[in-house]
């Protein structure tokens, strides 16, 4: 099993060497990170952990755990059953109690693939729209021997916010709006001002846009800002100290800003989206982690939007 690492961390600094001039990337190597460190559990405050995975090509995902009194709240799990096991071994590690709740902050695998490790009687707390999602993903074919099991919640939310007691710790679950997959869930802790945003948030990775409402997304980034919180804390790329975690917040609004105006003045210039994937100019966002696979999906979607086809 591969080493597990606890970064006792001071809520005020977070990930070490940030404060030192810490290299703003989602790249483990240009960070100056040795894959060997990861899976790592960042202690964010006091109960409160995040916790860094690497999946493939190379990049961070990420989860948050909250210990409280009577049990822990996960938000988000891994995109296998190993990494989910070696993710529940890590909590383990931390503290004996049981996994009670589980925020679906993503519906999407790479979030949700190891789910069949976690406690039976756990509770999810999901939005309708990933739990319709989730529903269609199970109802299809196992693709090939060993796939991993589709763990379709019981039932959703019937609000925008649910408010959970983990322990003495009040946790906030909200929905801002449709962003990376339209049934985004956000994690909000109101006496540490930590907001974990799941996959609305893609620290340093270009927007990956396979599932999500472009505009849309610009404005809940727009919500999750104007909150009382401090730190912000992505669903992939690096947990950053607080300041950081804002200003890396902004600029990936900055570039979801971007992508969609570049995509539209292509548009306007009646090109094909073929030829407006092959033309686009992604000026500073060109070395940002995944651009080459996510690009054309970016151009694809924001068409689609600006031809009314997302619904």
């Amino acid at each position: 099993m591969r080493r597990l690492i606890i970064l006792m961390l001071a809520a005020s600094l977070g990930v070490a060497g940030t404060a030192g001039g810490q290299v703003r990337t989602a790249y483990p190597d240009r960070r100056g990170v040795a894959l060997s460190q990861f899976p790592r559990t960042i202690k964010l405050a006091d109960h409160v952990y995040g916790y860094e995975e690497i999946r493939q090509p190379g990049f961070t995902t990420v989860s948050l755990f909250v210990v409280g009194a009577d049990g822990v709240l996960l938000a988000d799990g891994q995109g296998s059953v190993a990494a989910t096991q070696a993710l529940v071994d890590a909590i383990g590690a931390v503290t004996p109690k049981p996994i009670r709740w589980y925020v679906v902050g993503s519906d999407h695998g790479d979030h949700t693939a190891g789910n069949s490790v976690l406690p039976t009687d756990v509770r999810y707390i999901i939005h309708p729209q990933s739990l319709a999602q989730m529903q269609r993903d199970a109802a299809r074919p196992a693709r090939g021997a060993g796939a991993p099991q589709v763990v379709v919640p019981p039932a959703a939310m019937t609000g925008d916010t649910e408010t959970i007691n983990v322990g003495g710790i009040e946790v906030r679950v909200l929905f801002l709006g449709r962003a990376h997959t339209g049934g985004d869930l956000m994690v909000q802790l109101p006496a540490q001002r930590l907001l974990f945003m799941s996959e609305a948030y893609l620290n340093r990775v270009f927007p990956a846009m396979r599932s999500a409402y472009p505009s849309e997304w610009v404005r809940v980034i727009d919500r999750a800002l104007a909150l009382d919180v401090d730190r912000f804390v992505p669903g992939h790329g690096f947990i950053e100290e607080p300041h950081v975690s804002r200003e890396e917040l902004v600029e990936f609004r900055k570039a979801l800003q971007f992508v969609i105006a570049e995509v539209r003045a292509l548009k306007a210039r009646g090109l094909t989206v073929d030829d407006a994937e092959r033309q686009a100019n992604w000026g500073p966002y060109t070395e940002w982690f995944l651009r080459e696979q996510q690009a054309p999906i970016a151009v694809r979607k924001v068409y689609d939007e600006l031809e009314g086809r997302l619904k």
